[in-house]
């Protein structure tokens, strides 16, 4: 067999290398929405209204859907939670930090240009001098590029793109949890005044009571059971009006963490009317894939994890590294920036591991395994995405139902008590079916109260749900 020509023959391995690549198999790309089936409509849509799909976008805007309460307090609240809320600038720290990270990915594909200078004393054979000491003198500048053959150096910048673009989408995601959150703990918070009040003023009632049957029982009118019984309503009643207030307390200091604010001095103005409830219009787009930013952010990771497969595969080719240097040289530092003196110098270097005990092998199966647990949780987030609107939509309609059915009852329940208490004065019935009509129409009343701040809290899940407000123009819902 006649031998290569050495020029063939130093090229050989990079011919080798590049047969490889050509032949290489690159990974299919992840089905879109993780292979998830996507239905048509919704089950809990009113009117059969299709849902659209559409290709992620997490830097969509998600509208000020906070104004269709048309609470000027809780606009207020969750403007200042945008700015001073603490899990969004965690969340807008790392999205810097991944960006930074694309920068340095794609400085790694540009030309490296460097100085040098330095003095050395040397003696032996590869001075001037023999073994006399000498002194050498340096200054100029390198070069350096990798040539980027089988696309490592851009598969590492693209994987670097999806992360910063997964971190703007988780940063949207915290911003818009935080804002729910506020909306959520508000309105929590005004019903529980308004449930304060409401038994407060029961209590009123109760007190006014036990001081009449108190008279009536030293009149000899009355029995003292019916006074014991009126003292047990009072206190109970009093029980229920503290327990509110410490659930008001735990509310007003949750705002205060949202909105970056210290527990103790944050305060919160009487509300002057009660918030709107915003009415879900039939037949809205289902841009639930295209607006959800977990969503977004899981899709991106897949992306990311796609082109860390190709890094780990594209290490088993070689690397190309060309150099290059110029500058001056010279054993009398006077003489250093002579014409003379210059020296220049270029290089190309191929390298390629022969054996390295399984470790490329070994990072392209994580790297694989990685893109497998990424394709999934996407999967995961695109079912939980689906899940959660069909939960508040449910709900939503359920809870319409109950407030219809609740209001009847309060009717009922308030006629039941007035007529009541008329019987009561005349003596027709006694003091334990008049405690009886009161109670049930507390309860009513209350019970009525609790499904109106439901429908406010689903409400605000279902824009969290849905990635934001349903139309496109900013700050209507």
């Amino acid at each position: 067999m006649k031998p290569m020509p050495f020029p063939l023959a130093r090229l050989a391995p990079l011919f080798a290398a590049l047969v490889l690549a050509g032949c290489a198999s690159a990974l299919p790309a992840p089905a879109e929405h993780a292979g998830v089936e996507l239905p048509a409509t919704f089950s809990s849509a009113e009117g059969g209204a299709t849902w659209t799909q559409a290709a992620a976008s997490e830097a969509q805007p998600r509208g000020a859907w906070w104004l269709a309460f048309a609470d000027p307090q809780l606009s207020q609240l969750v403007e200042r939670a945008g700015d001073a809320n603490t899990d969004i600038q965690v969340a807008a720290a790392r999205l810097a930090e991944a960006r930074s990270l694309l920068r340095s990915a794609d400085a790694q594909r540009l030309p490296q240009i460097g100085a040098s200078a330095g003095v050395a004393r040397q003696a032996g054979a590869q001075s001037a001098g023999g073994s006399t000491p000498t002194t050498l003198g340096t200054a100029g500048l390198t070069l350096s590029y990798e040539v980027d053959l089988f696309g490592k150096l851009s598969q590492a910048s693209a994987a670097a793109l999806q992360d910063a673009q997964a971190r703007a989408a988780l940063l949207q995601s915290t911003r818009l949890m935080v804002q729910a959150d506020v909306a959520q703990s508000y309105l929590q918070l005004r019903a529980v005044q308004t449930e304060r009040a409401l038994v407060a003023q029961s209590l009123v009632s109760y007190r006014d009571t036990l001081r009449l049957i108190e008279r009536r029982y030293q009149a000899g009118d009355a029995a003292e059971l019916d006074v014991a019984r009126m003292r047990t309503e009072v206190s109970a009643t009093e029980f229920e009006v503290l327990a509110l207030e410490r659930q008001q307390a735990v509310l007003v200091h949750a705002l205060a963490v949202l909105t970056g604010d210290v527990a103790g001095r944050f305060t919160l103005a009487e509300a002057s009317a009660q918030a709107t409830l915003p009415q879900i219009p039939a037949g809205v787009p289902g841009t639930v894939l295209a607006r959800r930013p977990d969503v977004s952010a899981a899709q991106a990771q897949v992306q990311a994890a796609l082109a860390r497969v190709g890094v780990a595969q594209a290490a088993w080719f070689p690397t190309v590294m060309l150099t290059g240097q110029g500058g001056y040289a010279s054993p009398e530092l006077g003489d250093l920036f002579l014409w003379s003196a210059r020296s220049w110098g270029l290089n190309a270097l191929l390298s390629l591991p022969i054996f390295d005990g399984g470790q490329r092998a070994a990072q392209e199966e994580g790297a694989k395994a990685r893109l497998e647990a990424a394709v999934a949780a996407q999967r995961g987030q695109v079912l939980g995405a689906f899940r959660d609107v069909e939960d508040q939509l449910s709900a939503l309609r359920l809870l319409a139902g109950q407030a219809q059915v609740l209001d009847q009852a309060v009717e009922s329940a308030e006629r039941a008590s007035h007529l009541s208490d008329v019987r009561y004065r005349n003596g027709f019935v006694s003091q334990l079916e008049l405690l009886d009509a009161r109670r049930s129409a507390l309860r009513q009343r209350r019970n009525a109260l609790q499904v109106r701040t439901a429908q406010y809290t689903t409400t605000v899940m279902l824009i969290r749900a849905l990635g934001g407000s349903w139309e496109q123009g900013a700050g209507q819902v």
